[in-house]
């Protein structure tokens, strides 16, 4: 029995001292929580260890752990040895570094695991650590598919569907969020509610995940012009959350009509001709049948439109639209439109017919019109407003009056509305002469051309003296003669007599011929007045050179310094004449100061 005993306490003290051993080492692990990297990119999972006390034979190992099953994937121990096992997913992907960081090259989405830093320091004890490895993969823009349904009808007591949502190719997996006029849809998927989303989630075999969502809802006549879009919210390194919207749709509605529109689209007044569209529509989908009327009688359109052509005046009137809609046979579904065609009359003019006169008589025309508005009646002549009252007088017709009149009636509030007719006047008489213009000839005996301009009906014949080569030219009643001849020295005294007749009579009109003024004959004329110029040049400055010495004697002699002062001159006067031939000037003190000095003479006394 005291045996047993005594085992039983060398047990005890074999395990305390086992225990002592054990608890006297230690070994800590430290590795990051988790590791952020996108696919495709290179992941790096630090490990770092104290051994205390320090050991010789420490060995570093990487595991993960996938269905609660762990697996290394490589090792390296203290001495430098290392080795990266071969059979899992991550053979020939790892390695392990003299920090005992493990590198993971062309990280793929199955690598999303938790892995495990164990230490192993003999006698010191086993101690491990876990990391996460995160993957991320930004999803591809959703794309958004609107229902095959044509179109969906207001107040079914189902929802029906309105577009899928796809978004393919994200890690992890990311989220679909539905919109309607940029607000967002709270996600339901109870398939009892009117609105609600059916969503579904593929992962394919990259490790990559698709999502697809369908949109069902019960709209109302307000989403007629609702605009659908989705959005994939999706995740990414740092925590980030970023999103990617999808193209937008709106939904063919079904709805009964309400009311109803008739209305003209013609946007200038309605004339005669014009062409003219109606279109009547209502506030449902898809448009009934249009019936049109005026005055009880049935006219023909098409789709809600009704289109006449080049109406006239009698198309004047109420017109009626009227649809009928069965979805809802109660709506009165009717609009009129009051059509106003303007028009204007064509002009008469009084007396019709053109007119032919003699000159110097007096010519007149009336001109009138009616229209459906107030409207104006003017005469033209060309684009020159002659008369604005209808009546066109003329009280002594020349040969300018001649020609073309205009009478055009228009309603100013109506633009493009507009009549007129046309009368001409001819004028007939005696020749008129236009007053020629001066022929220019560089030198005597050269040849000249001279024109000669006469207006007459008939057409007046010329008669050139002296003659030479004529060429005529008529437009109208007006008639250039162009006489090309020898510049002689009699032309070039008498000039060029040109004569006109017809059978009312006959003029006559000189044409003057001159020597052209050429450059030397200019340089000539400059050189003349530059030399007269000279002269009256020099004369001033001898003037104001005179004016000058005067002054100065003047001075002097004020001054006494003179030889010729008053004593000389009273010897002079005295009678005491020498050989010497002595000439005496005599100055008017008075009216020189004056007339140097601008003052006036002082009174004698």
């Amino acid at each position: 029995m005291a045996g047993i005993t005594f085992a039983r306490a060398s047990l005890l003290c074999t395990l305390l001292l086992w225990a002592f051993q054990v608890c006297s080492g230690a070994v800590t692990v430290k590795v990051a929580p988790k590791v952020e990297v996108l696919k495709g990119d290179t992941a790096q999972l630090p490990c770092t260890h104290t051994v205390s006390p320090p050991s010789t034979n420490t060995i570093v190992e990487w595991f993960f752990e996938e269905q609660g099953t762990r697996k290394r994937v490589a090792f390296r121990s203290q001495s430098g040895e290392l080795k990266s096992d071969d059979d899992t997913p991550l053979a020939g992907r790892v390695t392990i570094g003299e920090d005992f960081t493990l590198t993971i090259s062309s990280v793929k989405p199955s690598d999303e695991l938790a892995f495990y830093c164990q230490v192993t320091a003999g006698p010191n004890g086993v101690e491990d650590a876990q990391t996460w490895l995160k993957v991320f993969f930004a999803p591809e823009k959703p794309e958004l598919i609107k229902t095959s349904v044509q179109a969906i009808s207001v107040g079914q007591s189902t929802s029906s569907e309105i577009g899928t949502c796809v978004t393919m190719n994200g890690h992890p997996q990311p989220r679909i969020i539905w919109f309607k006029d940029d607000q967002p849809l709270p996600e339901v998927k109870d398939k009892r509610e009117k609105t609600y989303m059916v969503p579904s989630v593929v992962k394919e075999a990259s490790g990559l995940f698709t999502i697809k969502s369908t949109l069902y809802a019960q709209p109302t006549k307000a989403d007629k012009d609702s605009v659908f879009q989705c959005t994939v919210e999706y995740s990414m390194p740092g925590d980030q959350i970023k999103q990617k919207k999808s193209d937008t749709i709106t939904i063919n509605l079904y709805y009964p009509s309400e009311t109803a529109t008739f209305k003209l689209l013609n946007a200038e007044p309605i004339k005669e001709g014009d062409a003219v569209t109606m279109k009547c529509e209502t506030d449902g989908n898809p448009q009934p049948e249009f019936d049109f009327t005026k005055d009880g009688k049935s006219l023909q359109g098409q789709g809600g439109v009704l289109t006449l052509k080049s109406v006239k005046r009698t198309d004047a009137g109420s017109y009626k639209c009227q649809a009928t809609d069965f979805d809802n046979l109660d709506a009165e579904l009717s609009g009129t439109v009051d059509l106003t065609v303007n028009y204007i009359d064509p002009v008469s003019v009084t007396p019709a017919e053109s007119q032919v006169v003699k000159f110097g008589d007096k010519v007149e025309w009336q001109c009138k019109t009616k229209a459906s508005a107030q409207h104006t009646v003017q005469w033209k002549k060309g684009s020159e407003v002659l008369s604005q009252d209808g009546t066109l007088s003329i009280l002594q017709a020349s040969y300018k009056d001649a020609g073309e009149y205009m009478c055009v009636g228009a309603v100013p509030t109506v633009p493009g509305l507009t009549a007129q007719s046309s009368v001409n006047l001819t004028v007939k008489g005696k020749p008129v002469i236009e007053t020629p213009a001066i022929a220019e000839v560089g030198q005597e005996g050269e040849t000249v051309t001279v024109k000669c301009t006469a207006y007459g009906v008939p057409i007046p014949q010329f008669n050139w003296k002296p003659p030479g080569k004529e060429a005529v030219t008529v437009e109208g009643n007006k008639a250039v003669s162009t006489l090309t001849l020898q510049a002689t020295a009699e032309i070039m005294k008498e000039g060029v007599v040109c004569e006109v007749a017809n059978e009312y009579g006959a003029a006559m009109g000189n044409v003057p011929v001159s020597l052209k003024r050429t450059v030397g004959n200019s340089a000539e004329a400059d050189k003349q007045q530059g030399g007269s110029s000279g002269v009256v040049i020099a004369v001033v400055v001898c003037v104001l050179l005179l004016l000058l010495l005067v002054a100065l004697i003047y001075f002097l002699n004020k001054r006494s310094k003179l030889p010729c002062s008053k004593k000389n001159k009273k010897e002079v006067a005295g009678g005491e004449v020498n050989n010497d031939i002595v000439v005496e000037m005599k100055t008017d003190k008075a009216n020189e100061e004056a007339g140097l000095l601008n003052r006036k003479p002082p009174t004698e006394q």
